[in-house]
């Protein structure tokens, strides 16, 4: 029968994600699995094509990922398991092994209740949102084709996924192993017990850090909220100033975001992460840069010192990916910590972000605290508050006539943009949880709060007016 899915699952390009038992089940993750098994059969795969499957640290992933293999093999397709490796390994196998298609068992930055299927093509790159609608609608109206005894898929296990990810990595032009290495930097790591633990102490390793560690088991067991957010980095902190580290770095728990803390132990936030990144990269192929919607706008200060131009794409790596490929940019990510480097692969990557970052604090010879000294800069403040039942649209006519802003964009719900006074509103409604996203960036805090209490006061104004 077709999957009715419960209401209280979310699904678009973020995949599919709940909470684990209600409503994420394992008879649900196998349906799942299986009609998303069909679904690329009827885009063109041939049944026994390989769907490359991983799982982040999440006490659910053996459970899920099980169920998911099930799906995939009764429909025909067979599976090549990774284990526990980080989202971006999974999508670079995929690409690299010519998979019909890739299933990530992860939740990504959500709390440990939380799990989810998020799902890619063989190019290594998510489903975006006409595919994911396909797929959706494919899910109401269509059973999977189940294979016979006979035609079932196969399952191996590939174990070496994560040691071609850093050969790729460590491999790339762009960076001066050598030169990082020479510099002998000591690192404190936060992996917050996810998949990072398996990548992130052997890449800094091999760039000559020395690594002081916290969380870096790989159990699921997330000590805090696992979303490397500033406000998230407190013990961090502590261990970059108990170990005297030159910086600090943390990851989420499928590893395709990366947090810096400097040398004083003070978590700079996310945003500085793809501008830095940028930095390296743009220094020695100068070209486009994309990123979203709810990015600092330190990024356009760098791309200016190299003649680039910021195109802005909606919240979600895939908006962001297929933006990157149209265009032809030379990185881009999102202002979450997201780093994407095309010459490698069209996903965020924490480690490559790492690899980035080191590179350049080498390339000007001193610590985070200088490299971050030499922009401008922005305070960005983030709030979210439950979806209103009456949706957004009256609040987007409200912000628009009442704030007066140079520039507007619809593209992801509203962002509102004065360019000349250097600051922004961007509301939105999450694609991973039940909220509406309220992110302001100005020169100082009290004016980015400013606009984000202002939203959020029309916010409630326009509640009570419609109740």
């Amino acid at each position: 029968m077709p999957i009715q899915l419960p209401n209280n699952l979310m699904a678009g390009v973020s995949g599919v994600r709940g909470i684990v038992g209600d409503p994420l089940t394992p008879e649900l993750v196998s349906a799942l699995a299986a009609a998303y098994g069909t679904f690329l059969q009827n885009d063109g795969a041939q049944a026994g094509a390989a769907v490359f499957l991983g799982r982040d640290s999440r006490t659910s992933g053996p459970m899920f990922v099980r169920a998911a293999a099930a799906g995939l093999l009764s429909v025909g397709m067979d599976v090549v398991e990774l284990g526990v490796v980080p989202t971006p390994t999974l999508l670079l196998a995929t690409r690299e092994g010519e998979g019909a298609g890739a299933v990530g068992v992860t939740a990504s930055h959500n709390p440990a209740e939380w799990n989810a299927l998020k799902l890619a093509g063989g190019d290594g790159i998510f489903l975006d949102r006409e595919r994911m609608g396909r797929f959706l609608s494919f899910l109401e109206t269509s059973d999977p084709v189940r294979a016979s005894w006979d035609r079932l898929g196969s399952w191996r296990e590939d174990s070496g996924a994560i040691e071609r990810h850093l050969e790729r990595i460590l491999g790339l032009r762009l960076l001066n192993v050598e030169g990082i290495r020479r510099r002998r930097m000591r690192v404190a790591l936060d992996c917050v017990r996810g998949a990072g633990g398996r990548i992130m102490p052997t890449l800094l390793e091999r760039l000559g850090c020395e690594v002081v560690g916290m969380g870096l088991e790989t159990d699921g067991r997330f000590p805090r909220d696992p979303e490397p957010t500033a406000a998230n980095l407190t013990e961090l902190g502590e261990l970059v100033r108990r170990e005297g580290a030159e910086l600090g770095l943390a990851v989420d728990p499928d590893v395709d975001r990366l947090s810096l803390v400097d040398g004083r132990g003070f978590p700079v936030g996310e945003d500085l992460t793809l501008a830095l990144a940028a930095a390296t990269v743009l220094a020695r192929t100068p070209g486009p840069v994309v990123t979203n919607l709810s990015t600092s706008r330190v990024l356009d200060d760098v791309a200016e010192k190299w003649g680039a131009k910021v195109h802005r794409a909606p919240v979600g790596e895939v908006n962001v990916a297929r933006r990157i490929q149209e265009l032809g940019a030379v990185v881009g990510g999102e202002g979450n910590g997201g780093v994407i480097l095309p010459a490698l692969q069209l996903t965020r990557d924490a480690p490559l972000a790492a690899a980035l970052i080191l590179q350049h604090l080498v390339d000007l010879d001193e610590g985070l605290e200088g490299a971050i000294s030499r922009w401008p800069e922005y305070r960005i403040v983030k709030e979210k508050v439950p979806v209103p039942d009456g949706g957004l649209e009256a609040l987007y006519d409200d912000l628009r006539e009442g704030l007066g802003p140079e520039e507007v964009d619809t593209q992801d719900g509203l962002r509102l943009d004065w360019p000349g006074e250097g600051r922004w509103l961007h509301v939105r409604p999450s694609g991973t949880e039940p909220v509406v996203r309220f992110i302001a960036e100005a020169r100082d805090e009290t004016a980015a709060r400013e606009l984000v209490d202002t939203a959020r006061r029309m916010l409630e104004s326009g509640a009570r007016r419609d109740g």
